[in-house]
């Protein structure tokens, strides 16, 4: 994650790690003496231990938490499943048929300091190898973008080859849609419309999402 602001962080853990020593003091100071520039570091273990606790805790939870959204960490909780219509200008080889807007889900799965991306309809599946944010403060304006490696099924691949290729998708909408567009090693491009379903992380196509376009053509 490479918008992270390391400064920021360490100012944040210093200012922690004093506020630990003050309060370590205050309940100490009535039973222990400090006669020494040595005392002052007895704490230090615990101060330590203490500090690792609460990043741990904030690495695995606080981050996605909306209050430190944007000032502190600098990307949205895309976490979940993201539902809607992928439109492709990819034409059937056998056909030579556009198919309409596909039906399509994305799982996002994201942690701290790393964002994967699978994405499915009806004949396919699509796993990120590289995925991360890019960030404009500048506009004002976030996209999550990843590299993928796409895997029909196996009774479509005569017509639907495995391929590479990227996506870069607008952050909108109060982290509730994302908007934009891919384009693959098949020489194809599209556009991508998604918004939030839910938090649970997919890992199959449901039919309830709508068959694909192409197996109506097929037949």
């Amino acid at each position: 994650m490479k918008h992270l602001n390391t400064k920021l962080y360490i100012w944040a853990l210093i200012i922690i790690s004093l506020i630990i020593y003050g309060v370590y003091f205050a309940f100490s100071s009535s039973y222990v003496e400090y006669e020494n520039f040595l005392d002052f570091l007895k704490p230090l273990s615990f101060v330590v231990i203490v500090d690792a606790f609460i990043v741990s805790i904030f690495v695995k939870w606080l981050w996605k938490l909306k209050l430190f959204y944007p000032w502190f960490v600098p990307f949205p909780d895309l976490n979940g499943t993201w539902k809607g219509v992928l439109k492709s200008n990819w034409k059937c080889p056998n056909t030579g048929k556009k198919p309409n807007e596909i039906p399509t889900i994305l799982t996002i799965n994201q942690t701290f300091t790393n964002v994967s991306c699978v994405m499915r309809t009806g004949e396919m599946c699509s796993e990120s190898f590289t995925s991360g944010f890019i960030i404009n403060l500048e506009t004002d304006s976030t996209h999550i973008v990843y590299s993928y490696k796409s895997d029909p099924k196996a009774d479509i691949k005569h017509r639907s080859a495995p391929h590479f290729g990227t996506a870069k998708l607008s952050v909108v909408n109060n982290q509730l849609i994302l908007d934009g567009e891919y384009w693959s090693s098949r020489e194809t491009t599209g556009t991508i419309h998604l918004k939030f379903w839910k938090k649970e992380k997919l890992d199959i196509y449901l039919d309830e999402f709508g068959e694909h376009p192409m197996s109506t053509l097929d037949k």
